[in-house]
């Protein structure tokens, strides 16, 4: 019966190990985080920072488009994305059989009619030239937009999936062009009006309050991004503290006095 005793003493001290080992491993390993160019990856590093305060160490890799960071975390080259919001992680799982899930949400990016040439939705002339993302998510964002603003009128309840098929009332003749997102900024020179996306409105140096004609309310379903994993990691231990450490009060400190109340943290 001693002996007995003693073997499952053994048998709990070597599980025991095995388990401290294990998480010791999880919380030293160097999670890789991808983000877009500007305020998502702004915004990371700063959780980067802060993580690293608290033993957790954060490798923070940039994008400069919306399909890679979904493919690289898909294929295990991430740990976690932050970039995108919930209908376009959906589109994109449909799209590729992947099973990305949120696990927190990030911040709050309102997407704008952004004019170089006019002041106001008023202001637009006639057979104006509008550019909007060429994705499908964000293209029907757009729309969604200009249809908020009254320029145009839409099918009932195409929401973010609406195309310019979907246009039923066009009453300033509108003329549309689809574009690489990251490109919009620039081609504010070449057309009257774009919808951009804030990640790009910043990263390009656009101010909202000057080249600003529309934006989303800061309340709008598509404004809301979250932090995303691999399905099977939804529990991991680090990856929840780094959501932990997203949500503090230290990154709505950093995130109020670097973007000044354009981009707010969601919790």
């Amino acid at each position: 019966m001693k002996q007995y005793k003693r073997v499952n003493q053994w048998v709990f001290v070597i599980f025991l190990f095995i388990g401290l080992t294990a998480c010791s491993q999880e919380n030293s390993a160097i999670l890789k985080v991808g983000a877009t160019v500007g305020p998502h990856a702004q915004v990371v590093e700063a959780v980067a920072k802060e993580a690293a305060k608290q033993g957790l160490t954060v490798e923070v890799i940039e994008f400069s488009d919306y399909i890679t960071p979904n493919s690289a975390l898909a294929g295990g080259s991430l740990d976690i994305n932050s970039f995108q919001h919930q209908p376009f992680l959906d589109s994109y799982n449909s799209n590729n059989d992947t099973h990305l899930v949120p696990i927190g949400k990030s911040i709050l990016m309102r997407m704008g009619l952004y004019s170089a040439k006019y002041h106001s939705l008023t202001d637009l002339p006639d057979n104006a030239l509008i550019a909007i993302p060429n994705d499908p998510t964000n293209g029907g964002r757009g729309l969604l937009l200009l249809a908020d603003s009254k320029l145009i009128t839409l099918k009932p309840n195409v929401g973010y999936e609406a195309s310019i098929k979907d246009i039923v009332e066009n009453p300033k003749h509108l003329e549309f062009v689809e574009l690489e997102a990251a490109q919009l900024p620039r081609s504010l020179d070449d057309v009257d009006a774009a919808a951009i996306t804030m990640n790009y409105v910043m990263s390009a140096g656009l101010n909202p309050q000057k080249e600003g004609i529309f934006l989303e309310p800061q309340d709008a379903p598509l404004a809301l991004m979250v932090i995303t994993v691999r399905a099977e990691d939804k529990n991991n231990a680090s990856y929840k503290k780094f959501v932990e450490i997203y949500q503090s009060q230290a990154i709505r400190d950093f995130i109020e006095k670097t973007f000044k109340g354009t981009i707010e943290l969601a919790i």
